[in-house]
């Protein structure tokens, strides 16, 4: 299966990613970046693809449910602005970097973990 290929997806997940695309499109997000979102979210409720061999099987369905639980949580906070500082520990490195990335901060490629998070506040 080619990386960005659907077909392990279910046609549920399938029609649910098109609704969110639509509305996403509605509120005048660009086709393509509505696309990802939509994607994005539809593998953060399910955890992937569920046909045979899609990522989505080798979650436990309670792996899934607290994905799904986590996600609204942070959705909520987002929403009523609450700040996600304090959670800058609890992401990964790779998540880091690509918020250092996204704020351009110069040196993140060579950063620790700490040192990111340090440098992220910094930035905030």
């Amino acid at each position: 299966m080619t990386r960005g290929s659907k077909e392990k997806y279910t046609e549920k997940q399938k029609r649910k990613a098109q609704h969110i695309e639509e509305n996403y499109e509605k509120k005048g997000v660009p086709s393509e970046e509505a696309e990802a979102r939509a994607w994005a979210t539809v593998n953060k409720q399910s955890g992937g693809g569920e046909r045979k061999g899609g990522s989505g099987k080798q979650k436990k369905p309670s792996q899934k449910s607290q994905a799904r639980k986590d996600s609204a949580n942070r959705a909520v906070a987002t929403k009523r602005g609450q700040s996600l500082q304090g959670s800058l520990e609890q992401k990964t490195k790779a998540e880091l970097l690509q918020q250092a990335r996204q704020k351009n901060i110069s040196g993140r490629s060579t950063m620790r973990k700490q040192e990111l998070i340090t440098a992220l506040k910094k930035s905030a």
